[in-house]
């Protein structure tokens, strides 16, 4: 029997941005769209800061928006679902191909703390797509330094890394995108970021009013769009994470009822993880087992099927 904390088995709901930040009032001044940001990140920042059982999964459920939103600026066609399958079907070790390893950039924002290095930039952007040299790259790191020193706004110092990384390569949106969202984090002091901006860079925050073109990075109106858009990624995020809660409950609710002896295993990573395959092996279950046990917990309404396949299944909250 799989034995639970109560303080994770019983979380406390997830905040809500407040209505009146929400209110779409037609075209805001600068000022009234910087004063709503910051209501809405206020409320997210409680849920930044904390540490629930589902905290994981929020996070990389996060990724997999930003990393689907990240395949139109690259010019690709991949969704959700086909995300999830170049990450979660390829071999370990094995090249999980140009969209996986974009998934993988933005899952490896939401795991680690809000540090640079010209190493950790590298990498992110080989991740991404883009080649950039070791120069260039410490410069973009004293850029950084410099913005979080400088006690500039959040939502202020996330849009002029984003508008500098476009200036220094306009190839290099993603990455500005990227950026973006670990200096808000930095200068929110933040334990780890939470991938928000990128899913949003097609939405109406982005909009000229006139135009209706995209305003990208750099360009004029940008700062103002950048709060607008926090105001609701912050409300989308919250959503979510009340959704997540509510279902975690179920399956916390679910797990003491469990007798597969690597049930504990699955419970861990179905917390922590976007999606888990339904062909999982471990040292304690066997493939055969693990397919009893998911069906088990779909029983309990405690998982969801997310592939809409009778084979190579993927499970999650």
């Amino acid at each position: 029997m799989i034995r639970l904390d109560p303080a994770t088995a019983n979380p406390s709901a997830p905040p809500t941005v407040p209505v009146w930040a929400r209110a779409a009032d037609g075209a805001m001044h600068d000022a009234d769209a910087a004063f709503r940001a910051g209501a809405a990140l206020g409320a997210l920042d409680t849920l930044a800061r904390a540490q629930p059982a589902w905290a994981g999964a929020w996070r990389q459920r996060l990724a997999l928006k930003c990393a689907a939103a990240s395949m139109r600026l690259a010019g690709r066609v991949e969704d959700e679902a086909a995300l999830r399958d170049a990450w979660l079907l390829c071999p370990a070790g094995a090249d999980p191909g140009p969209a996986g390893a974009i998934f993988g950039a933005w899952r490896q924002l939401a795991l680690q703390p809000p540090a640079v290095s010209g190493d950790r930039l590298a990498k992110a952007a080989e991740m991404l797509g883009l080649a950039w040299d070791d120069e260039a790259l410490a410069d973009l790191c004293a850029e950084i330094e410099d913005l979080t020193g400088s006690r500039r706004p959040a939502p202020f110092a996330a849009a002029a890394i984003a508008a500098r990384v476009v200036a220094m390569r306009p190839d290099a949106e993603l990455l500005a995108w990227w950026l973006a969202d670990l200096v808000l984090a930095q200068s929110l002091r933040w334990p780890r970021p939470l991938p928000l901006l990128m899913a949003q860079a097609f939405g109406p925050a982005f909009r000229g009013e006139a135009s209706g073109k995209r305003i990208r990075p750099g360009e004029k109106g940008f700062e103002r769009a950048v709060c607008v858009a926090l105001v609701q990624a912050a409300a989308e995020t919250c959503r979510l994470a009340a959704e997540l809660s509510r279902r975690a409950e179920k399956l916390l609710a679910a797990a003491p009822k469990l007798r597969a002896k690597g049930a504990g295993d699955v419970i861990f990573l179905l917390l922590n993880e976007d999606a888990v395959p339904g062909s999982l092996v471990t040292k304690n279950l066997s493939r055969f087992a693990a397919r009893r046990l998911f069906e088990r917990l779909q029983q309990f309404e405690a998982v969801r099927e997310l592939s809409g396949r009778p084979t190579f299944r993927l499970f999650g909250l």
